[in-house]
């Protein structure tokens, strides 16, 4: 009745039903077997059974070039650091509501005395959510966190990379002239999304700044270095803890550390920024791009249209 190789069985009395102890036991006993559910718990542990919840380790189809693109990244990011320059993992942090809601985890408080928040998490019609697009450097330790207000698009990725660029990169790397950007495949830096090209080049123009993009390949954002090195520090420093201003969002992700040094700041960005923008054709051939010969569509560069001087 419980082993998995039996779930497509039509015959399985227990196929479409939660498979609790309790009504385990209560077939045993239809079929003659007179067993208790505490009895069926002990003969489940016996036979090494436990509870267990889904886990999520299928990635979806698999890009037979998955594997060397991670190489691929691997050799560039190790060019890029060897030269001195700049490499960075970008991405945007799922959306929060700002308010007294309730936040997963757990802090200590006096006995019998929890935080009280919200039953329901109905959007704060003034506070909204907030969608924090964060910047990590792999090589120093350290991120840039841009809390936005509005609309998570290609043109708030790009402002948050300017605004690291501007604030902690631009400081320690004075003298580069190269930037490495690591990113996921889809989102608002898709590798598909013509505004999130534009809008590099325009930085890349800036900033006299020649701008390497590298994406993941479809279905494996969870390897990318800002998930597991700064988002997931993010998260346990905030558990527990309603979000009830965004300032407290703010304040939370500027003072997340990790025993390894880990530094992050953060700031609140209260621009609008337009969905559905449309880049043509004819935009698109004006931008300066250098596409590698392996993938083109994942690995470019994006020079700016005037000379780099030494």
């Amino acid at each position: 009745m419980v082993d998995p190789t039996t779930r497509g069985d039509p015959t399985s009395p227990l196929r479409w039903t939660c498979k609790s102890t309790a009504k385990l036991a209560a077939e045993l006993n239809r079929q003659g077997h007179k067993v208790s559910p505490r009895t069926v718990n002990n003969l489940l542990y016996q036979l090494d059974y436990s509870l267990q919840s889904t886990r999520k380790t299928r990635e979806g189809g698999k890009n037979e070039d998955r594997n060397a693109q991670f190489h691929h990244i691997s050799e560039i990011v190790a060019i890029y650091q060897a030269a001195g320059d700049p490499v960075i993992s970008v991405d945007t942090k799922k959306k929060e509501n700002v308010g007294d809601f309730k936040n997963a985890g757990q802090e200590w408080q006096p006995a019998g005395m929890p935080e009280e928040v919200r039953i329901y998490d109905f959007i704060d019609p003034v506070q909204g959510k907030v969608s924090p697009y964060g910047v990590y450097d792999l090589t120093n330790n350290t991120g840039w966190v841009n809390v936005g207000i509005d609309h998570d698009t290609a043109e708030f990725a790009v402002e948050s990379i300017r605004r690291w660029w501007q604030e902690m990169g631009k400081p320690v790397y004075s003298n580069a002239r190269s930037l490495l950007i690591t990113a996921d495949c889809g989102g608002s830096n898709g590798y598909r999304v013509r505004l999130w090209r534009r809008e590099l080049q325009k930085l890349a123009d800036e900033e006299n700044l020649s701008i390497q993009v590298c994406h993941f390949p479809p279905g494996t954002s969870k390897w990318n270095k800002i998930e597991h090195r700064m988002f997931c520090n993010i998260t346990a420093n905030w558990r527990g803890r309603p979000l009830i201003s965004r300032e407290v969002v703010v304040n939370l992700i500027g003072n997340t550390t990790t025993k390894t040094g880990l530094r992050i700041k953060a700031s609140l960005d209260e621009n609008k920024y337009q969905q559905g923008i449309k880049v043509s054709d004819n935009e698109l051939a004006m931008l300066n791009i250098e596409r590698d010969d392996f993938h083109g569509e994942w690995n470019y560069k994006l020079n700016p249209h005037k000379v780099i001087l030494d």
